[in-house]
């Protein structure tokens, strides 16, 4: 076992004695040593429940014969972060999380790990250490919240951010902006939406590394999560018996699935930085071309919140993940030789059916031909841009307008509010990239405000949105400002065209005018000087290749 480096033989005695102190003691230590990463904490809505999934996985673990050893994570709630300089740290903390489960597993000497998260960075920050660590390891997160109620609609997050933009434009009164904010996010788990969090919790099943529920189980349904829970330790055990490790998992073919799996229900635009992450720690590059070539041909089959009224839990009572796969697999989208934690891919989703065809439609009737996410490029972003294409009205979708500049989405959403946006206008927040921000802080605050007071507009940034985020919002325009990337070069007045369907991106302005801006810019002050985000915004990469750190 991996763990007899901490716990056999003579020079161990100190080690035996401090387990003792721990209350392990010899029978205990015969055993399997297993990591079970809590990430619980009073923050994050999607973990303040993770204590007992914890328990139920620990409870797994001693009954599959193995003995459970608890250790923390840390989360930030992007919700509660968002629209300030908290917003920074929330996906520069993707980093710490992988660290510092590194850090704990390596020093500990686990023969394998549990791992339990729930929430945006949370979910691919554990993955990422899985695939660095490459020990056998399952993932089992908290599940999503049950959606709200308002005025005999679910709703969820989203609709609270928009409220701000309604309340500014005079369409809500305050009181009833704070009967939506006591409705909007009725309990624990994950936001009610296909947002970020949900969508990898839903991707890490498609990986292989989660069983199914994973992604869709609500956190409410506390029965089903703790005897999923328990599964998982018992997986895990079989997988360290077979030393079955994240990497045999974690292949191309997973991370194809994965995004096939990505394309077909419309997810969030951050999983393409997350998955890259992931890969990135697998020796896997997934260029972001490979995202489009997908996109390119698998149908969109669900129509979740934010770009349709459905959320989690009916996505659950249609089938589940389980269902999109098998209803995917009809057009040979998936490789379904792919392993999983539990066997193949295909032996998983074998007699899958659709529950509800109003949530799944079939692959012979989605809602758009191509995938959910789509790759722009062109002279604002010669390497890419992403776009969550499945949120984009019909109407937005080929669209020109006039540049309206901020170097801080602090002054945009000022502009915004002070209703100095218009329609036809196009939305340019730069200086929010990975090292420019630094962290390249989500943009749902303006996208929210842009959409509760009802404005055609676009909006392109350097930094990214949420998967609550809705409209003409592309991100991750690369290089970003602060390398000195064209979208640090355009001028307010200048006219910016967005062409979905044929993937551009361009500003309408001569090559010799652009080269003359390029030759003038001169790059700013950092934002930050000192502390962890300092050191992160010297260390990151674009995000074009996922926004890790460098080694």
């Amino acid at each position: 076992m991996r763990s007899d480096i901490v716990k056999k033989g003579a020079t161990r005695c100190a080690h035996r004695s401090l387990f003792n102190a721990n209350g392990f003691g010899p029978e205990e230590l015969k055993k399997p040593l297993i990591g079970v990463c809590n990430s619980f904490n009073e923050i994050i809505p999607g973990h303040m429940h993770l204590r007992a999934i914890t328990e139920a996985a620990k409870l797994g673990v001693a009954a599959a014969g193995g003995t459970p050893i608890e250790f923390p994570a840390i989360g930030v709630c992007d919700g509660i972060a968002m629209g300030h300089t908290g917003m920074k740290y929330s996906l520069a903390s993707r980093e710490l999380i992988a660290d510092s489960i590194e850090a704990v597993t390596m020093a500990s000497g686990f023969d394998g790990l549990i791992l339990i998260p729930n929430c945006d960075k949370v979910v691919p920050g554990m993955l990422m250490a899985a695939a660095r660590l490459n020990i056998p390891a399952v993932i089992v997160s908290g599940g999503p919240m049950l959606a709200g109620r308002f005025h005999g609609k679910d709703i969820s997050v989203s609709q609270a951010f928009e409220a701000a933009g309604k309340f500014a434009a005079g369409q809500m009164t305050a009181e009833e902006m704070t009967e939506l904010e006591s409705k909007a996010c009725p309990g624990c788990g994950s936001c009610a939406g296909l947002f970020t969090a949900n969508t990898m919790n839903c991707l890490s099943e498609a990986l292989g590394m989660a069983l199914p529920g994973n992604g869709t189980i609500p956190a409410a349904y506390n029965g089903a999560r703790f005897i999923l829970a328990k599964r998982a330790a018992k997986v895990l055990m079989n997988l360290i018996e077979k030393n079955i490790c994240p990497r045999d998992i974690l292949t191309l073919k997973a991370f194809e699935n994965a995004i096939t799996v990505d394309m077909g229900i419309g997810g969030s635009s951050n999983t393409v930085l997350h998955l890259t992450a992931i890969a990135n720690e697998c020796g896997i590059k997934i260029p972001a071309e490979l995202f489009d070539k997908i996109s390119a041909r698998t149908p969109y089959i669900t129509k979740l919140s934010p770009a349709g009224f459905h959320h989690m839990q009916d996505l659950e009572e249609a089938g589940g993940i389980t269902a999109v796969m098998h209803e995917l697999s009809k057009k040979n989208l998936l490789h379904l030789d792919a392993l999983t934690v539990d066997g193949t891919l295909g032996e998983r989703i074998e007699g899958a059916e659709i529950e509800r065809a109003d949530v799944i439609r079939t692959v012979e009737n989605p809602y758009r031909p191509t995938g959910g996410i789509a790759i722009l490029h062109g002279n604002i972003c010669p390497d890419c841009a992403v776009v969550k294409a499945s949120a984009v009205s019909e109407d937005m979708l080929v669209y020109k307008g006039k540049a309206k500049c901020f170097d801080s989405e602090e002054t945009a959403i000022n502009a915004i509010m002070a209703g100095e946006i218009h329609n036809g206008d196009v939305v340019v927040i730069r200086y929010e990239g990975p090292k420019g921000g630094p962290g390249m802080q989500e943009m749902l605050n303006p996208t929210a405000a842009i959409t509760g007071a009802g404005l055609k507009v676009g909006l392109i940034t350097d930094g990214r949105f949420s998967g609550a985020s809705q409209g003409a919002c592309i991100g991750h325009i690369s290089p970003e400002a602060m390398e000195g990337g064209p979208i640090a070069l355009i001028h307010d007045g200048d006219i910016i065209s967005i062409d979905i369907p044929n993937r551009k991106l361009e500003l309408e302005i001569s090559d010799d005018e652009l080269a003359k801006r390029r030759a003038a810019w001169v790059k700013p002050e950092p934002k930050i000087k000192t502390g962890y985000l300092a050191r992160y915004a010297k260390l990151t990469t674009s995000a074009s290749t996922g926004a890790v750190v460098n080694a």
